[in-house]
């Protein structure tokens, strides 16, 4: 049972939510140092802080979540949040934060990951509801793609979009992705699969 101060919903930190001291801070900083660190004009994407996670769990606790598998109680979200950051100490690729660089705010998160289910992995982005409509989701997946394509090559990696998500669908064409019918056929949910940096796509 959660301590009174602890229970679900509600804002309020979780004694697990917080950042430790001594050795294990130390630890923390040499991991997040070896994540890659991108920057465009206004944003910066680095490795997640766990004091990132407010801003995660009013993105997957929200209607913001809904082509993404969402709404999540705090402790799915916090599940999805440590699955995409450990990520990077797993298998190298994982979940960026992006910050904006005149004032340090968190403006939301970059997916560059391979969820449990995916046959490819992914780029993908979620703002809070705070940074819409500002080119920040376009601006941060465009210093995600050549760190993919070095990773995976042309046409090595996807975004999976929700049909209604046309705002996503949008920011895709924007990169040059295009979709998949065979591997959208193969996948059989019902999800767009955009494939990046890849001219043989077979309708």
């Amino acid at each position: 049972m959660l301590p009174a101060s602890e229970t679900e919903g509600g804002g309020m930190t979780k004694a697990w939510e917080k950042p430790l001291g001594g050795p294990a801070a130390v630890l923390v900083a040499a991991l997040a140092a070896a994540v890659p660190h991108l920057t465009t004009e206004r944003l910066i994407l680095r490795a997640p802080r766990v004091t990132d996670f407010e801003a995660y769990a009013a993105i997957f606790m929200s209607d913001r979540s809904i082509y993404m598998d969402g709404p999540y109680d705090r402790e799915g979200a916090w599940a999805d949040f440590t699955q995409a950051v450990a990520g990077w100490l797993l298998r190298g690729i994982g979940l960026w934060t992006i910050e904006r660089r005149s004032d340090g705010a968190v403006l939301g998160f970059g997916f560059f990951w391979q969820e449990y289910g995916d046959p490819e992995p992914e780029i993908g982005w979620a703002l809070i509801a705070e940074a819409e409509g500002q080119g920040y989701a376009t601006e941060a997946a465009q210093a995600m793609l050549p760190h993919a394509l070095r990773q995976f090559g042309p046409g090595g990696f996807v975004s999976y979009i929700d049909p209604p998500n046309h705002a996503s669908a949008r920011i895709a064409e924007r990169l040059g992705a295009q979709r998949d019918p065979q591997a959208e056929a193969a996948y059989g949910d019902g999800c767009h699969i955009w494939r990046h940096g890849s001219p043989e796509v077979q309708p």
